[in-house]
């Protein structure tokens, strides 16, 4: 067996959704790199020019699209357009994903069905839009982003927690329903990773201190330091592979060790 030969992605087409910049795009970059055709979705046609013309930046040639996750309809179309212009999704990326920091008591129901239309209901459309064609195609990769808040609670993350809890259950059923068709669901768990939307939790106070948030994930995590959009690309290169055939059903943590941490003694 040629192991390097197995983490190749040539001649396959990824689907990112929400690839227009941070985690997804870093993920989509990996993917190109490896040799995969990127497509991925925006729902402004601001958002998609900017986006493309980042990708040409990086040399990859991307394809965008506007659709929105929430939307059956325009999902369908999608994964219409893919299939005739490219020959259907080997892999999906179901990245696209919101949070809205509110205590719970004084969060809108609006607020958390938004939530999870986007974090849950938005990977069940794309999820069910692809399969089809996985299953025709005789294999498939679908990696969802889920998080450390599959796992764990937080105050004023209730909807997104809820949302990620219930990614990483749709990611077992997946696998379970569809494993028989040669379609690999796993799921990717992000910890605190250095992002422009972080940045403000990073920065220096004015007597030189860190960030009260930022000494506290720091001294969470065994790595001793946030990650970074980088230390995902590795591994979503894995689930995107042959090499993970036989990897399903799972969710991998990339959190530097928060998890296994219980934290030092006061």
């Amino acid at each position: 067996m040629d192991i390097m030969k197995s983490f190749s992605l040539e001649g396959r087409v990824a689907l990112v959704t929400g690839a227009a910049y941070g985690i997804g795009f870093a993920i989509a970059e990996a993917l190109a790199g490896a040799g995969a055709r990127i497509v991925f979705n925006c729902r402004t046609q601001a958002n998609l020019d900017k986006a493309l013309a980042d990708y040409k930046a990086k040399g990859i040639d991307a394809r965008g699209y506007i659709a929105d996750v929430t939307k059956e309809d325009e999902v369908a179309e999608l994964v219409a357009k893919i299939k005739e212009e490219l020959g259907g999704v080997d892999i999906l990326v179901n990245n696209a994903g919101i949070i809205k920091r509110i205590p719970m008591t004084e969060m809108s129901a609006e607020d958390f069905r938004q939530v999870v239309d986007i974090d849950l209901i938005g990977p069940f459309i794309c999820a069910k839009a692809v399969i089809p064609g996985m299953i025709e195609k005789g294999h498939g990769k679908i990696i969802n982003i889920c998080s450390m808040m599959s796992e764990l609670g937080r105050e004023t993350v209730s909807a997104y927690a809820a949302a990620k809890g219930g990614l990483k259950m749709l990611t077992r059923n997946i696998c379970s329903e569809y494993g028989g068709a040669n379609i690999q669901c796993n799921g990717i768990g992000p910890g605190y990773i250095a992002t422009p939307q972080t940045a403000p939790l990073r920065e220096r106070q004015p007597d030189g201190s860190r960030h009260p948030f930022d000494q506290f994930i720091v001294a969470k995590t065994p790595a001793a330091r946030w990650g970074t959009p980088e230390d995902l690309m590795g591994p979503a290169v894995f689930l995107a592979s042959d090499a993970s055939d036989f990897v399903n059903g799972h969710v991998l943590y990339v959190d530097g060790g928060i998890l296994a941490y219980i934290g030092k003694q006061p």
